[in-house]
């Protein structure tokens, strides 16, 4: 059984389809500005969807469809989401609590995630990502979250709203933190996966890879081609992001590539901040006239 497509899919839970407004953290590289194009890009007929490199799960909110797969490498994120799922009153009680000054930002960020309940793990995950400079998610080799203070003291952490209406969306979805290569083998026939890795950078050092302690390196991005090309013969439609550098175009030549336009957002000066191309890759048929109409 296939589901329609994703223009009419809507009106088959209206229940679930009440996803947050907005995804709850800021995430470097989010999908919000390209929404549109991605879910033009989607395959019209799948049977369960999944997201790996999860991240913000901007696509995710926006399809909004039940029992998805998402998975992502970060345990502090997939912590965050599994608090969202169970707690999520005792989460925005325990953000609320947090202060937002420069003194306490640091004094926050020093804790040991390890060492902290879940709810109070998952709190200062999102106070340092809505209060550290642009929502930058970097870690040093030893693992620990190195980003700056942001300098907004203003700041909100959570809404409620959305915290709330996540929440009733990821009860219905399955979260798995894991390796992609863990997480890839656990889709079946009819699925349709979107991936979102930290995209290898178009030229010098990039911040981007710095995600969990042992990056993301080009030996990465080889083996996630490498498995991106086995999905499609079992039966897996299968659509990734990443940079329009030469060697990722090289990596996926025998696919469906189309590059489209994003703002860069994670630049010190303004004027670094305009659109770059980006690469969608595809699995299956997809042309520019697609998702660029």
């Amino acid at each position: 059984m296939t589901t329609p497509s994703v223009e009419t899919r809507p009106g088959l839970f209206p229940e679930v389809l009440a996803g947050p407004k907005r995804p709850l953290l800021k995430w470097a590289g989010g999908k919000t500005q390209l929404l549109g194009v991605l879910r033009k890009a989607a395959p019209k007929e799948f049977t369960r969807y999944a997201e790996v490199f999860f991240g913000g799960g901007a696509l995710f909110w926006s399809l909004a469809l039940p029992g998805s797969l998402i998975a992502d490498s970060n345990p502090e994120l997939i912590n965050f989401y599994e608090v969202v799922r169970d707690t999520p009153h005792d989460l925005l009680s325990s953000a609320a609590r947090l202060p937002v000054t420069k003194l306490d930002y640091y004094r926050i960020r020093s804790l040991q995630p390890e060492q902290l309940p879940p709810v109070e793990r998952a709190a200062r995950f999102a106070y340092l990502n809505k209060t550290c400079y642009n929502g930058l998610y970097r870690v040093n080799q030893e693992g620990r979250f190195n980003t700056p203070f942001g300098g907004r003291t203003e700041a909100k952490v959570l809404d409620q709203a959305d915290v709330l209406a996540a929440s009733r969306l990821l009860r219905q979805s399955t979260l798995v933190c894991g390796d992609f290569t863990k997480v890839l083998s656990l889709l079946q026939e009819g699925d349709f996966v979107y991936l979102d890795p930290p995209y290898m950078p178009l030229g010098g050092y990039s911040d981007f890879r710095r995600y969990t302690k042992e990056f993301f390196s080009e030996a990465h991005h080889l083996r996630l081609a490498a498995e991106f090309g086995k999905l499609r013969d079992r039966g897996v439609k299968a659509l990734l992001s990443n940079s329009a550098n030469e060697k990722i175009r090289r990596l996926y030549k025998t696919h469906w590539c189309v590059t489209v336009m994003a703002s860069r957002h994670i630049n010190c000066n303004g004027l670094g901040r305009s659109k770059i191309p980006e690469l969608l890759v595809a699995n299956y048929p997809l042309e520019p006239q697609d998702v660029l109409s």
